[in-house]
């Protein structure tokens, strides 16, 4: 088990159990003796999470071989009048409107392999659905996970809920879009059970286990208590020291173009175009492997990472378990990757960016809402907008913007089921994980093939190393991310594209794509385009993007919550 080798398990759990009395005992004495093993080199950084999801698959492999044994013996101790009890019941879902949740299942799996019963709701579960299942099952501990910005806002929502309906149970909040910070000052003052931020897998078990011991709770949540009281004075501190530029004083800050002599590349053609079936083959050599390792926790860059001293042994077993099954997913087709690439002539206005149906400029068919830097910088810096990189409508000039959407996602967890069903997690997240840069792979592809269709792409010699470091001309700013923060504007972005039709990648109510091995954005061309965070923005500049877009305020505030730099309220 500590090896993770799980070719004879059902062999050798037979042989155990004809020497246990119960199958429980199996369990219970060298099942749980070697997880712990492998709990403690995981916690002493001895072992790394792809060794614990293998010893995981072992230990689920061989429970569910003892599972009909150990029903068995339920229904004969129910029938006795006795009580049987896992460790403790944990209850954990990905936030109504995000759809991510490989974070989520390889906790869900440490969890599992630690005796603790463990029921997963999913993703796109909605609140009322998690404080329904919890009284359900009776849940000690309740986790929620997300990966986009508006799942921070539902978070909060599920505490407000837990504390309404009068739940006393700890709240474990994680995924990547969360953070200490944000725990302390948004979620834990909704809550009074307890909430506490896991910042990976690592942790979860040691966290648990305290969350559930009389002995250490208190002590436990006291800490917890008063580090998150010192984060929230540390944010109000800041917020007090760096006060922003108003609206004003930021977009006179905005950096100066000569539109007369900048090149504006005109696309080989305008309005979209679908590629139905992507061949899998052409996507693979963009892959960057290095976020492939950070999901599973093995930090370092490719392929360095190989060789390093402490996870070289283990990235290079990965690695090589990542190529056998790619080799699979390409060869048996096992994902359906398709993608929509679009141009439209446009140009600024202020801080938007009006898209027209044709050259002459006489009709706008959206209008793509961008945010402004407010936070001071030095005299010689500027606070930017995308809008920035656009020819504005004073020019004189016709500008052209481009947008994408790809998915590798159609297939990736119908194959992950099938490895659930087989007891291999290990497999499963692996699947997920080569989805998600099977389509980072694809917006890399196709925004090479977007500046080819510009022209000044067709001179281009870069190698994969080059493409990952982005030495090329433009960018690719995906909404709801640090220089387009509002996830709305894929909507924008999907109708201008047909986005839907075209990849069947579907928006949910947070405007998170599913399938989740998708992504979308803007193409920019300007030849100093630059990838940027908008970072805080002031009441003024929320104010007026929630007029230019013609939403209420507090709607505005919502989609941008994490980015406020004021209470609302």
């Amino acid at each position: 088990m500590v090896k993770g080798l799980d070719a004879y398990v059902e062999a050798d759990t037979e042989e155990c159990r004809k020497k246990y009395p119960r199958p429980l005992d199996i369990i219970e004495g060298p099942l749980m003796d070697g997880m712990r093993v492998v709990g403690d080199l995981f916690g002493a950084g001895k072992m790394f999470l792809p060794q614990v999801v293998k010893s995981a698959r072992v230990m689920k492999k061989s429970v569910a071989y003892l599972t009909p044994f150990m029903e068995e013996e339920k229904r004969q101790a129910a029938a006795r009048g006795e009580i049987t009890r896992s460790q403790g019941r944990f209850l954990i879902a990905t936030v109504k409107g995000d759809v991510h949740d490989i974070g989520k299942n390889i906790v869900g799996v440490v969890l599992a392999c630690n005796n603790y019963e463990v029921t997963d709701l999913g993703v796109m579960v909605p609140g009322d659905k998690i404080l329904a299942k919890a009284r359900e099952i009776g849940a000690d501990v309740i986790g929620l996970s997300g990966l986009i910005t508006p799942s921070l806002d539902e978070m909060v929502h599920v505490a407000k809920e837990l504390q309404r309906s009068g739940f006393n149970v700890p709240l474990l909040i994680g995924g990547a879009t969360t953070s200490a910070a944000h725990t302390a000052v948004k979620i834990a003052p909704e809550y009074a059970g307890g909430v506490v931020h896991v910042l990976d897998a690592s942790r979860v078990v040691n966290v648990v286990s305290a969350l559930l011991s009389d002995q250490q709770k208190l002590t436990f949540l006291q800490d917890v208590h008063s580090k998150q009281e010192k984060l929230r004075e540390d944010f109000a501190a800041r917020r007090a020291r760096k006060p922003l530029l108003s609206l004003e004083s930021a977009r006179a800050r905005r950096p100066a173009f000569n539109w007369d002599t900048i090149d504006i590349p005109r696309p080989s053609f305008l309005g979209t175009r679908a590629y139905t079936e992507v061949p899998l083959e052409e996507i693979v050599p963009y892959i960057d492997w290095s976020p492939f390792f950070s999901a599973w926790e093995l930090h370092g860059r490719f392929p360095q990472i190989l060789d390093d001293e402490v996870v070289g042994t283990e990235a290079r077993k990965l690695f090589a378990d990542a190529q056998t099954l790619l080799t699979r997913i390409v060869r048996e087709k096992r994902f359906t990757a398709k993608a929509v690439v679009g141009f439209w002539p446009c140009q600024s206005d202020g801080d938007d960016v009006l898209l027209y149906a044709d050259e002459s400029g006489s009709q706008v068919i959206a209008t793509a809402y961008h945010l402004r830097q407010q936070m001071e910088k030095p005299g010689d810096q500027f606070n930017h907008c995308l809008a920035d990189y656009v020819a504005p409508k004073l020019s004189g000039r016709m500008d052209y913007c481009g947008g994408f959407a790809v998915t590798a996602g159609h297939g990736v967890e119908t194959f992950a089921a099938e490895f659930r069903a087989a007891q291999d997690d290990y497999s499963a997240i692996m699947v997920q994980a080569l989805g998600d840069r099977l389509a980072e792979a694809m917006a890399e592809l196709f925004h090479q093939r977007a500046r080819a269709f510009c022209t000044f792409g067709l001179t281009e010699n870069l190698t994969p190393e080059d493409l990952i470091r982005e030495k090329y001309r433009g960018v690719r700013p995906a909404p709801g991310y640090p220089a387009c923060p509002d996830h709305t504007e894929k909507r924008t972005l999907f109708r201008l594209l047909e986005a839907s039709s075209h990849t069947g990648i579907s928006l949910t109510e947070s405007c998170a794509m599913h399938p989740a091995s998708s992504v979308s954005g803007w193409y920019f061309n300007h030849p100093e385009s630059k990838y940027f965070g908008v970072g805080k923005l002031g009441l003024d500049q929320v104010t007026d993007y929630a007029r230019r877009k013609g939403q209420p305020l507090a709607e505005a505030e919502r989609w941008l919550g994490p980015y406020l730099d004021y209470e609302t309220s």
